[in-house]
């Protein structure tokens, strides 16, 4: 029987390592998580893996920060939950911060195209392999892959997100309802906060923490969609300018964890130390509040047919965005035979050696894009 400290430990390694060497986004993320805490060690079956997926997106927040509160939360308990958030967290923290003061005082970022110019390609193999995988699991019967295939189908014509989940999941739960030949249903919500009143003042530390907070709480979709969200709240009122916003989503890509953690750079860059650190709580807080709430309801809500036939749902539908995130990511960075050639070398590597750290898959597409991009 492993005891709560060891655990604790094992938690702290397992998130920080991928906090460190977490390149690309939300997906990639995942895919990590799924390596290290399912077929590396077991610490859950691929099916409540899944089922986290799922539950993930019914919720506001950066999505693999919470697969990280979720997974730690498994693991070690409530104390797992906030230890496996702050280590995933906090590297990006530090290393957004470092670039966010050499921005404020030089005006401008490192030149690191040539270092990312593979990273995405091989990102992409990545996804695809774990795709694939989730994929197997999540596909229970025709119904599920009927619904799957719709799903893709409108990600891709830009439907909103959370329409998909819910749609996906409701119309799960009426296929359930007519074979059981039931009259009862179940009916789950969002958790999401209401919108918080503006304080037309200066931006100061409270202010930059309420901004903050509000998006956290209420932001569905990706890291691209913080950006829309910050736009709105930030550039249009006056309080940022367009050119701070397209170099946060810059250091956003080249820095490993949480694309959220550009809101330190925003914050940073409003407010210098005090703001960067009021962006980063009012961010990331609602996440371990949503997650620490939902967390003990997914078994439960398993356990009932009808709502299992949500979260199975729910599940195809999240790999479904998934994919159109991947088509989406491929439209940007596949560009030409070499990145054609890493993404492929990506997929191949993944998907023939499961056991293989999936760092090491980023760090060599990374390696060989820098060696191409020079060619």
């Amino acid at each position: 029987m492993v005891n709560a400290p060891t655990k604790l430990g094992e938690v702290a390694r397992v998130f920080l390592k991928l906090g460190l060497i977490g390149f690309g986004g939300p997906a990639v993320h995942i895919a990590m998580m799924e390596e290290e805490v399912v077929r590396k060690r077991q610490w859950l079956s691929h099916e409540h893996f899944l089922d986290l997926i799922g539950a993930t997106n019914l919720i506001p927040g950066p999505n693999s920060t919470e697969m990280a509160l979720h997974c730690g939360r498994e693991r070690a308990g409530w104390r797992g939950l906030l230890v496996a958030g702050a280590c995933f967290i906090l590297p990006a923290v530090i290393i957004t911060g470092l670039l966010a003061w050499a921005y404020q005082q030089y005006g401008t970022l490192p030149q690191v195209a040539p270092f990312i110019y593979g990273i995405k390609p091989a990102i992409i193999g990545i996804v695809v392999s774990l795709m694939i995988t989730l994929g197997r699991k999540a596909l229970k019967s025709i119904e599920l892959g009927i619904i799957g295939i719709l799903c893709v189908l409108l990600a891709m014509l830009d439907v909103n997100e959370i329409y998909i989940l819910f749609g996906a999941g409701f119309l799960g739960m009426l296929i359930q309802l007519a074979k059981q030949k039931s009259s009862s249903v179940n009916t789950i919500v969002p958790f999401s906060l209401l919108l918080f009143t503006e304080v037309h003042v200066n931006p100061t530390g409270w202010r930059i923490f309420w901004i903050f907070l509000k998006v956290g709480s209420i932001l569905y979709g990706s890291g691209y969609v913080l950006f829309a969200f910050l736009n709105t709240e930030l550039v249009k009122t006056g309080m940022l300018s367009h050119r701070v916003l397209i170099d946060a989503i810059a250091v956003g890509q080249f820095t490993p964890g949480p694309v959220f953690s550009s809101a330190t750079f925003i914050g940073w860059q409003m407010g210098s130390l005090n703001g960067a650190i009021a962006a980063t709580i009012g961010i990331f807080l609602p996440s371990f509040v949503f997650v620490g709430f939902l967390n003990p309801l997914v078994s439960r809500l398993r356990r009932s047919k009808v709502m299992s036939a949500f979260l199975d749902t729910v599940n195809m539908a999240a790999i479904a965005l998934i994919l159109a995130v991947c088509v989406d990511m491929g439209r940007s960075s596949i560009t030409d035979w070499k990145t054609i050639l890493i993404a492929v070398v990506g997929f191949a590597v993944s998907f023939s050696f499961k056991k293989m750290n999936t760092a090491f898959v980023v760090i060599g597409g990374s390696a060989l894009g820098y060696i191409l991009h020079l060619v």
